[in-house]
């Protein structure tokens, strides 16, 4: 017997609430200075409820092959990557829309 999503009430392997949960983020990427003059991407305004920041952060890292953290809700990178994070998480299914580049 499949496990049934609480959400959605369709089996787990048919699940749509992550793709929907997508569509409605407003995400803002923007760059940080820390210390010693050190660049920081931060990208914030995701839905931790809906969304496993912890494995997209992963994805985000190893794909600008940089490190980084998740903290309260939001993602760090370190170094300059507002372009190539919003053509990745375009890739991934988020709306262009909602992804706002400062």
């Amino acid at each position: 017997m499949p496990e049934i999503c609480p959400r959605c009430g369709l089996p787990k392997e048919l699940c749509v609430c992550e793709e929907i949960a997508k569509e409605e983020q407003k995400i803002k990427i923007y760059v940080t200075k820390r210390r010693f003059g050190k660049l920081m991407t931060i990208i914030e305004g995701f839905d931790a409820s809906v969304i496993d920041l912890k494995e997209l952060a992963k994805k985000l890292k190893d794909i600008c092959a940089c490190g980084g953290t998740v903290k309260d809700n939001t993602i760090e990178l370190q170094g300059d990557h507002r372009k190539k994070v919003a053509e990745i998480l375009v890739k991934m299914g988020f709306s262009k829309d909602s992804i706002e580049i400062r």
